[in-house]
């Protein structure tokens, strides 16, 4: 009976041996097998940069006037010439003499100061007559009255004769003053019509590129308007400058002249009762 069992335990033993061995083998061998890994996916690739642009560099040197007075130069049209040629000869005239006559009214001026400080306060009229300057038209006035009272004539009195000596260079002296005064009034009056000639001419030229191009666009007329307004603007611009200083240009004159007569006047009267 104990063989029996024994027996049985026996088999039993040997039956779950046989099963644990592989599933043994089984766990370890899964357990040494390397673990695969799996591949991590791969990074897209750069996409292709796109081309840089380079914004357009805005120029800095100024565009040039299509409608201004340089495009009137360059076109060199004999008529717009001549129009700008004496509208420049008139300015260029008016300033020069303008500063011409100043000095010489500025110089006349400071001698008729000289004749209160000088002339009259000299022990005789030779004396008074060597302390003014030469070029002074009061020396010459002075000079006149004094020839004049050495001598007369048998057909007028010494009165009359000094007056006509002294009446002769004030008018000398008036020449002088008006010389070139002319010049600012005649600038004045015909600059205006001269500009004017230039706008006619060059509305005149808007009309023709109209009718040439058979439609009124505004680049077949904008450079001739353009030019007859310039034209209009240069004729001014000679004109009012010549008005105001020849009005002020004789002003002066007129203080002048009557400061000569003055002097003339009284000189007579001194030269007439010193004969006397």
């Amino acid at each position: 009976m104990i063989s029996k069992h024994l027996t049985i335990a026996a088999a039993f033993v040997l039956l779950t041996g046989f099963g644990v061995g592989p599933v043994l083998a089984q766990a370890t061998g899964g357990a040494t097998a390397p673990a695969t890994t799996t591949a991590a996916p791969a990074a897209p690739a750069p996409a292709a940069a796109a081309p840089v642009v380079k914004a357009p560099v805005a120029s800095t040197a100024p565009e040039e006037n299509p409608y201004g007075l340089g495009d009137i130069i360059k076109k060199k049209n004999p008529v717009s010439y001549t129009v700008l040629g004496i509208l420049l000869f008139m300015s260029v005239g008016t300033w020069y003499i303008f500063f011409t006559k100043y000095l010489d009214q500025s110089r006349i001026l400071n001698q008729a100061r000289l004749v209160d400080r000088r002339f009259w306060t000299s022990a005789s009229l030779n004396e008074g007559i060597e302390r003014l300057p030469k070029n002074s038209m009061f020396r010459a006035i002075a000079e006149a009255g004094v020839k004049a009272s050495t001598g007369g004539t048998t057909l007028v009195n010494l009165n009359d004769w000094i007056a006509m000596s002294l009446g002769r260079q004030l008018e000398d002296a008036n020449g002088k003053l008006q010389g070139g005064v002319t010049f600012l009034a005649s600038v004045g009056s015909v600059a205006p019509f001269v500009g004017l000639f230039g706008t006619v001419w060059g509305i005149l030229q808007a009309l023709i590129a109209i009718g040439v191009a058979g439609q009124a666009s505004i680049d077949k007329v904008a450079g001739p308007v353009g030019e007859a307004l310039i034209m209009t603007a240069l004729g001014l611009a000679a004109a009012v400058p010549a008005v105001l200083l020849y009005n002020w240009l004789v002003r002066r004159n007129k203080v002048i002249t009557d400061k000569l007569h003055a002097f003339a006047g009284d000189l007579q009267t001194y030269l007439i009762t010193k004969s006397k």
